[in-house]
């Protein structure tokens, strides 16, 4: 088929490329504008630029659709269908009606679950039993499209980065299925419950809360691993935690020894020497940690050299 591509980040890449295996003529990559990154605020290209720039297929990054030139330009490649992986922009109407079969969308959640911006963040941050992968015919609304496939796999202790990689690999196959026998996957429309919205995640939320319970806390842990990164303040330094295990109880950890030490904590306070913290039900011990310019390290290595004693507010 001739297929445009629509994609951005590091999620999108192995979707495009199993279209190229798969033999389909992808005249036209369209990705998010190049963004400054790095120390010295290079423009850099997105990802799905790169691939496919590597791969010599013709790039496109307009800021947006909404433009009648863009649109024609669109339209011109004569494209069979289009096929979106975290593109990150509104397609308007006549976008979406330019290819032969529409477009289809791989989608990181189990519709009608997390339409929306960061459907894989939201799931861990939810405690989701589970997540996975739909295929989806795109309409006006946002991910209210019909779904022509699905598939689901555990959330389990996974972070949001694991969970990325393993739903974009089950994207990529599940989409090179559709485009394999595109008649053989109908639409089955959206269920009107269970509808919920994954908003963008605002870097605030990777502030740890310890107000919550210690379960809630380690799922912040891990929903924003690798990014923005969960992080806590101590002494005017942030700390970004990458992994952690949790205690039950009332808010104490199973190492607190000095019952001087009861009275006068509060949620966030460090309950022992080996930086169990006390949550608003329970407790957690970062087990995996950062400090800003320095690598990753264990709690007992972050200690040796920054020293977080018992009874320190967090």
């Amino acid at each position: 088929m001739r297929i445009i591509f629509m994609g951005t980040p590091d999620f999108s890449v192995p979707v495009l490329q199993a279209l190229v295996d798969a033999g389909h003529a992808v005249v036209a990559s369209y990705s998010q504008p190049p963004r400054r990154a790095g120390r010295g605020k290079a423009l850099t290209p997105s990802p799905v630029q790169a691939r496919a720039e590597a791969l010599g297929i013709a790039v496109r990054t307009p800021v947006s659709l909404r433009d009648t030139d863009a649109q024609a330009d669109f339209a011109s490649f004569g494209a069979d269908v289009a096929v979106v992986a975290a593109y990150g922009l509104i397609l308007p109407r006549a976008v979406l009606d330019a290819p032969v079969r529409g477009c289809l969308n791989v989608h990181a959640s189990l519709l009608p679950r997390w339409r929306g911006a960061a459907p894989i963040q939201r799931a861990v941050l939810a405690g989701d039993a589970e997540t996975g992968v739909c295929i989806m015919q795109m309409e006006a609304g946002l991910d209210t499209g019909p779904v022509l496939l699905r598939e689901a796999t555990a959330v389990g202790g996974k972070t949001a980065g694991v969970l990325t990689g393993e739903l974009s690999a089950m994207g990529a196959r599940l989409m090179v299925r559709v485009l394999a026998d595109f008649d053989g996957f109908p639409p089955c429309e959206q269920p009107e419950e269970g509808v919920t919205y994954a908003a963008k995640i605002d870097k605030a939320e990777a502030l740890l809360d310890f107000s919550q319970d210690a379960e809630a806390v380690e799922r912040q842990v891990r929903a924003f691993n690798p990014v923005p990164g969960a992080f806590f303040e101590v002494a005017g330094e942030r700390v970004k935690v990458l992994a952690a295990q949790t205690f039950p109880g009332e808010g104490r950890g199973p190492d607190v020894s000095d019952p001087q030490l009861g009275p006068g904590l509060r949620r966030g306070s460090v309950i022992d020497d080996v930086l169990t913290i006390m949550c608003g039900t329970g407790a957690i011990r970062p087990t995996l940690l950062q400090r800003a310019g320095r690598g990753v390290m264990t709690a007992a290595e972050l200690l040796r050299g920054f020293p977080i004693p018992a009874g320190t507010q967090l």
